[in-house]
């Protein structure tokens, strides 16, 4: 079993690392005092070619991996800008992941360049306020007009829809009670976010706030039968192959958000002289860095496993779900803890690390719940009856 990173990998995050630089944690404290979209950040990253990243190169993407996806998302997420830099690509990574494998030809050749080139930002609208986590009883609805669909209906918690052009959007076609399972019926949409007929309200929030989080309210959204992706019906199916490497990604930059937090709190423990003494110097202080270095390290092992899993084409559902939750598990206690190293600093916002833990809840919270995550593997991998 070889860990290093190939030299191809070194040279990319080394790449990522230089570009990063020019965005450093002033930056992302004043994007986060006055919740504006980082897009000069979204552009370098565009200019740089890491927006397609996991994409065809055939459309203009660079046709790598999920692993070097995640090494990317990693390594925004440790230069400082945590998950407000990583958040602000995050749907150009996983999110047309449907398009790639179901879209028709002439359909990825419409929609990848643009998104790829950072001309269109997409936003993934899936939740709803009724149903959460339960996808299959959504209530947005989409009626076949001759050659448009008419959509109605809510979506909660959706991000980017602020700054977005494009969404990628989930409806029924078929009301669940003439569906012969709840999971049939639903079909998948990308297509224009028309302001006229959608009404994106942001949800004011804890953290993060540099990348917009909302609601939508959709009145007659007609769309081109020719922006559906797939066949009617099945995007349900659809949307589950994004899952898992959205989980990935989650749990990468939660790992980077931690690290970014860690080097924080070592550099102050080093630098910081009471009685004396460097703080860090005592082992009150000591031992709890050092215990979450290897939470960290414990939950990057279970990303990159699950990365390389999902790269080989094997079954990767409980290793995505597991980086998860040891990752935002890791992030949160590394952020708590460089907080209480830094003492009062720590809850200054100069110091930065007040708004890592701000962010690190959403590791925790999207896009599942730790709660449902044990009961994925009591369920799936331990052959435990299902609870729910």
């Amino acid at each position: 079993m070889n860990f290093a990173l190939s030299d191809e990998q070194q040279a990319m995050v080394a790449a990522v690392e230089r570009m990063c630089a020019g965005f450093g944690n002033d930056y992302w404290r004043d994007r986060d005092a006055e919740g504006t979209f980082p897009h000069d950040f979204h552009r370098a990253v565009a200019d740089a070619g890491w927006l397609g990243i996991a994409m065809p190169e055939e459309y203009g993407g660079a046709g790598l991996g999920i692993t070097e996806a995640a090494l990317l998302a990693r390594t925004i997420s440790a230069s400082g800008a945590g998950f407000a830099g990583a958040s602000s690509i995050h749907m150009n990574i996983f999110g047309l992941n449907p398009v790639v494998v179901f879209g028709s030809e002439e359909q990825k050749r419409r929609f990848l360049p643009p998104l790829i080139a950072g001309r269109d930002k997409a936003c993934f609208a899936v939740t709803e306020p009724d149903s959460g986590l339960d996808t299959t009883r959504l209530k947005t609805v989409a009626q076949r007009d001759g050659e448009v669909y008419v959509l109605n209906g809510r979506k909660i918690w959706i991000s980017t829809a602020q700054v977005a052009n494009k969404m990628l959007i989930l409806a029924r076609t078929t009301p669940i009670e003439q569906a012969a399972k709840p999971a049939q019926g639903l079909s998948l949409f990308y297509t224009e976010l028309d302001r006229a007929r959608v009404e994106v309200r942001e949800i004011a929030k804890m953290g993060r706030a540099a990348v917009d989080s909302n609601l939508l309210f959709i009145d007659n959204l007609r769309v081109p039968a020719a922006d559906r992706i797939g066949e009617e019906g099945l995007g349900f199916q659809y949307i589950l192959h994004g899952l898992n490497p959205e989980r990935i990604l989650i749990a990468a930059e939660a790992v980077g958000l931690g690290r970014a937090a860690l080097a924080q709190a070592v550099k102050y423990a080093n630098e910081r002289v009471v009685f004396g003494r460097p703080i860090g110097q005592n082992q009150g202080v000591q031992h709890p860095l050092a215990l979450a270095w290897m939470q960290l390290e414990a939950a990057d092992l279970m990303v990159m496993k699950a990365a390389s899993l999902y790269d080989a084409g094997l079954a990767c559902g409980a290793e995505a779900n597991a980086a998860k939750y040891l990752a935002a598990e890791a992030a949160h206690d590394a952020c708590q803890t460089a907080i209480l190293t830094l003492g009062g600093m720590g809850y200054a916002r100069e110091y930065n690390v007040e708004r890592y833990l701000r962010e690190s809840y959403i590791a925790r919270i999207a896009p599942v719940s730790p709660q449902m995550i044990m009961n994925y593997i009591a369920e799936r991998v331990l052959g435990l009856p299902k609870s729910y």
